[in-house]
């Protein structure tokens, strides 16, 4: 059985976060474990309250994990201490962890800060290092490039900037602001664009979240990262196009679309 781990928070409405992740993961017939780095109260209209787990747990989430099933890919999610990332980088090295896909979620679309000055500086330090590719929207790119994006040259720019300094894939996502659906893989000297089309659904809470586990779980089923890029955008175009509507305010996907009632044929 192929597994992968996530490591980010827990949505307890379902939509993104470790939730999401699981249903990810399963909908690719790969068995999901998760490390849990904070509790959230939220749900489709935001988030009311944040318990994070303390570091030594955490660090014991993950020892359990690594010494009885090891993962063949990780995920990590949004870690908005310093010290957890530090703990999540540590133990990643020790367990000579592979395929490890990080989201750096660090700033919303809005442009809105979402984690502290100290946390980058470590995300940087401990955790973009050992990345086999790392995920970042618009906001997040300029952050760690220095420079703002305004467009498709600009990404690509900024990817290379980034990948040649940390010496890891990038894919750069285009959202709503650079060539909308379209997303920019640079590794290893080379670019590819994967052209996307708007779906419009207001409904995207988790979508990169769903994105960045399902390039995980394909690379623990063995494809490389172009394959694993282009059939996880496919897969979270079709959790889009589902049009799954629940909640007050911008609702989950349907991430099983794929899974027939009832479950999938023996």
């Amino acid at each position: 059985m192929v597994t992968a781990l996530t490591i980010a928070g827990s949505d307890c409405s379902g939509g993104a976060g470790i939730q999401a992740d699981l249903k990810t993961m399963t909908a690719h017939k790969v068995y999901g474990m998760s490390a849990i780095t904070a509790l959230t109260a939220q749900n489709t209209t935001g988030v009311s309250g944040i318990l994070e787990v303390p570091p030594e747990f955490l660090a014991q989430q993950l020892d359990s994990i690594f010494t009885d099933i090891p993962p063949q890919a990780v995920k990590i999610g949004m870690v908005s201490s310093a010290e957890l990332i530090r703990v999540i980088g540590e133990k990643l090295e020790q367990y000579h962890a592979s395929h490890i896909v990080l989201d750096p979620v660090m700033v919303a679309t809005s442009g809105a800060r979402l984690i502290k000055e100290d946390a980058v500086e470590a995300l940087c330090r401990y955790l973009i290092p050992l990345a086999e590719v790392i995920t970042p929207n618009i906001p997040e790119a300029e952050v760690l490039w220095g420079h703002s994006i305004g467009d498709a040259g600009e990404m690509e720019q900024a990817a290379a900037a980034i990948g040649e300094k940390w010496n890891c894939g990038v894919l750069c996502k285009g959202g709503h602001r650079v060539q909308d659906a379209d997303d920019l893989l640079w590794r290893q000297g080379q670019s590819r664009w994967f052209h996307g089309h708007r779906i419009n659904n207001p409904n995207t809470h988790g979508t990169g979240c769903t994105l960045s586990s399902a390039i995980a779980s394909n690379l623990a089923l063995g494809m490389p990262l172009e394959e694993a890029v282009e059939r996880a955008k496919a897969y979270l175009s079709g959790a889009l196009a589902a049009m799954l509507d629940l909640g007050k305010g911008s609702g989950p996907m349907d991430h099983t679309f794929a899974i027939p009632v009832g479950g999938w044929d023996k």
